[in-house]
């Protein structure tokens, strides 16, 4: 993992429990409590698994339109998970329990902006450690960026406290520096928006050129990709399997137990301020929907 940042795993036989058993001998897990409001609860009965598939409530295939595909949306940019979080995520264990037929999409692709970071215009890499910048991260930033239209009453600025992490970090295992970007930065502190937005946007775009990232087809049920949040970056691949085929993944997240787990943020139990923020996008998404 230190060495390639994504590590594919065919056909492992792992059923929900063995994943999240496995899992756990990485490191501490992620859960779904900050997500569990109005007395939901998880999906496949552990809070331990991310739902990454779309699957609806009655077990059919989500409608590509409905608002909680909205919602899911933001999974189709290049991002990493748990950027929002103070306690960023290290690795993220993903696991097919049914794919589409072979031909109709639901790929996932992947980013190293390790890589990135080496093939980076020299000056601009001076400039980067120079300044030494903080992003701030919102999952309502990618949420709005997913679908404009669903969240166009979605400010992110007020959806909850933002996580702030150095821009340009050194990936520990590795020894090698990195680009620590994602779809959840929303803008860098202390200079001004366009000039954030602009140099967002050049690094995203650098960092998910063609030549630096690989597309990864689910080939079988129980099909495993584990990857280095730290290091990669990744997205969703879309298809005509939507509103078609079910896609069944199912996810584990590993906390990060790095120098820099928690970048700028505060360390503590942030799961109560957490649900403010997911709550806020929520309801701007409703507004959408009554409207």
């Amino acid at each position: 993992m230190a060495k390639y940042g994504v590590c594919v795993y065919r056909n492992t036989g792992l059923d929900d429990a063995a994943h999240i058993k496995f899992s756990q001998r990485i490191g501490e897990l992620d859960t779904m409590r900050r997500y569990m409001i109005d007395g939901r609860k998880p999906r496949y009965g552990f809070y331990e698994l991310f739902d990454a598939g779309n699957i609806d409530d009655q077990g059919g295939v989500l409608d590509p339109n409905s608002p909680r595909a909205q919602y899911g949306k933001g999974n189709a940019l290049f991002h990493v998970d748990s950027s929002f979080n103070p306690r960023r995520a290290s690795f993220s264990l993903l696991r097919a329990v049914e794919i589409p037929p072979p031909g109709n999409g639901g790929n996932t692709d992947f980013a190293d902006s390790r890589t990135a970071w080496d093939d980076l215009d020299p000056a601009l890499q001076r400039e980067l450690l120079e300044k030494d910048y903080t992003v701030h991260h919102s999952i309502a930033q990618s949420r709005k960026l997913g679908s404009p239209e669903f969240f166009k009453d979605l400010d992110p600025t007020n959806a909850g406290r933002m996580a702030r992490h150095k821009l340009i970090q050194v990936h520990e295992p590795s020894g090698r520096r990195n680009i620590y970007i994602a779809a959840h930065s929303h803008h860098i502190e202390g200079i001004p928006k366009e000039e954030s937005d602009a140099l967002i946007k050049k690094l995203l775009d650098h960092v998910t050129r063609e030549n630096n990232t690989i597309s990864v087809e689910w080939k079988q049920p129980s099909d495993m990709i584990i990857w280095d949040n730290r290091c990669t970056l990744h997205k969703a691949n879309g298809g005509s399997f939507e509103g078609k085929y079910r896609r069944d993944l199912r996810r584990t997240t590993v906390h990060d137990d790095s120098s820099t787990a928690w970048g700028l943020n505060e360390v503590e139990d942030d799961t109560e301020k957490w649900v403010v923020n997911h709550a806020a996008t929520k309801a701007a998404g409703m507004t959408k929907v009554q409207g």
